[in-house]
């Protein structure tokens, strides 16, 4: 059985993972199909975009990648405390970047009336949200499941796409 990731990550060792994604069901990422011919070579630049905009979101820095016909490695850096920095407003609009946010969250972007209350629950979103964005578990999420949809509706086809496996400490210490 494998290890689940969240037991194989310790921050205070190294700030730097290994993750791996692949393909299941003889599903192709990138490259030529031998049997049907069919080249799936414009899914890597699917990739690299996706890439880059979650780098400009979390706090991860992606130190190197490649991308195979049916996986792809990606080097992540943690940086816990980058994102201990930013300010309330910042970490909404990070998250809300990839997600539309709680309705309460809304309301405060908007600028409308809020009690104590809510700003004390949308305070709390914030810590979840803050903590999501240097989790390695939350970027393969939001790296994997946009290829998923893009590749499952261009196969005409449903279900999972991918499988991303156990995250794999890199080989250097911090």
């Amino acid at each position: 059985m494998p290890t689940p990731g969240s037991s194989l990550v310790a921050l205070d060792a190294t700030p730097y993972y290994h993750c791996i994604g692949r393909c299941i069901r003889r599903a192709f990422l990138c490259g030529q199909d031998a049997l049907t011919g069919r080249s799936f070579e414009h899914r890597r630049d699917w990739i690299v975009v996706l890439l880059i905009k979650l780098f400009r979101v979390f706090a991860l820095d992606v130190c190197a990648y490649a991308v195979m016909s049916n996986h792809y490695h990606v080097i992540l850096k943690v940086n816990t405390a980058t994102a201990q920095c930013w300010p309330m407003d910042e970490v909404l609009d990070r998250w809300c970047q990839l997600f539309s946010g709680h309705l309460l969250v809304q309301r405060y972007l908007a600028g409308e009336s809020m009690t104590s209350g809510e700003i004390a629950a949308v305070q709390q979103l914030v810590a979840k949200y803050r903590a999501r964005l240097t989790d390695l578990s939350w970027f393969m999420r939001c790296l994997n499941e946009p290829i998923a949809r893009m590749a499952n509706a261009e196969d005409d086809c449903t279900g999972e796409f991918d499988s991303h496996l156990p995250w794999r400490s890199a080989l250097w210490a911090s």
